[in-house]
């Protein structure tokens, strides 16, 4: 008996704890915005349901979550955050940063939590990614680029010249694509970039690059990860190894990647979003949070296509 008075007090404090909260049928309103449908940000949103319900909030019982998919598109964005806006969510969770970017100029009142979000104080989300001072936090995807370029010429120490491919309207893209620059250089490599500014180009700008590249990279880029099927057809066929910045996009064809676990990330978020709730914390107050673990993945239909062979330990 004490252990169920304890639950419905914590579910009457966090409601309370929410200014304004505009409930429906006495449920806690959350709206969820996706960019774009591929198996990272999949996995984000369902790390995030599950987490909530670990603590407490169940979508269709004491919480609901109104889900809805960009479809890739920014004026579905707009329209998604309009909507929510409009609903008086008490908590929106927005996936990928066009989706985030979409919501938080729309709204300052209204609580917002990020994830897949490579750096949101660059993408003028936050002031801080230690305290972000604003209506905006939630956890980053940032991976280990290097460590990611460093895979590739261990892999294949004669690379040269590496091919890294993304989307120029991306800003958590662009960032990367820095940082692979840096990290190609302490590596000896040489970089082309490829820009991509629809998914209809993607299979053409890849072929554009074939016989000027020695390998391609990939980043953490959510056009190029959900039209990665299009970049690994033309690379394999070519021969040319393609890491990438996550497990989706291996899953997809690319090689291999050292990267994080979107699932893991998208828990870690709903557990942020379970604190607000309850009031136990700011948003404007809550540092965004990383994921420290990195694993290594590889496709092994595309190690055979390409007739190579992993080192051992790998």
């Amino acid at each position: 008996m004490k252990k169920l008075l304890s639950v419905g007090a914590a579910i009457i404090a966090a409601s309370l704890a929410l200014s304004g909260c505009n409930e429906k049928n006495g449920k806690i309103k959350i709206g969820a915005i996706q960019l774009v449908e591929h198996p990272a940000l999949d996995k984000s949103y369902q790390g995030f349901v599950d987490a909530l319900a670990e603590e407490g909030f169940k979508d269709g019982e004491n919480i609901s979550i109104d889900f809805q998919n960009a479809q890739g598109e920014q004026a579905n964005c707009v329209t998604i955050a309009n909507k929510f806006v409009n609903d008086k969510d008490d908590l929106i969770f927005a996936i990928a940063t066009p989706a985030a970017q979409a919501v938080a100029n729309l709204t300052k009142e209204i609580p917002i939590l990020v994830t897949a979000v490579t750096d949101p104080e660059s993408a003028k989300l936050v002031k801080s990614n230690f305290r972000p001072e604003t209506n905006v936090s939630g956890t980053s995807d940032r991976t280990p680029v290097d460590a990611q370029i460093a895979l590739l010429k261990k892999l294949f120490p004669d690379v040269k010249t590496v091919g890294v491919l993304y989307c120029s309207s991306e800003a958590n893209s662009l960032v990367q694509l820095e940082w692979a620059k840096d990290a190609c250089k302490l590596n000896g490599l040489e970089v082309i970039e490829g820009s991509v500014s629809s998914s209809n180009e993607i299979q053409q700008v890849t072929q554009s690059l074939v016989g000027k590249v020695d390998a391609f990279y990939v980043p953490t880029d959510n056009m190029l990860a959900a039209g990665m099927a299009n970049v690994a057809m033309v690379a394999n066929e070519a021969k040319l190894p393609v890491i990438c910045g996550e497990e989706g996009m291996v899953s997809s064809g690319g090689l291999a990647t050292y990267g994080i676990n979107y699932y893991e990330l998208g828990k870690l978020t709903g557990k942020q979003a379970a604190r607000i709730l309850r009031g136990e914390a700011k948003v404007s107050e809550m540092p965004v949070e990383y994921l420290s673990k990195f694993d290594f993945t590889a496709n092994a239909e595309t190690v055979k296509a390409l007739g190579i062979t992993l080192p051992e330990g790998l």
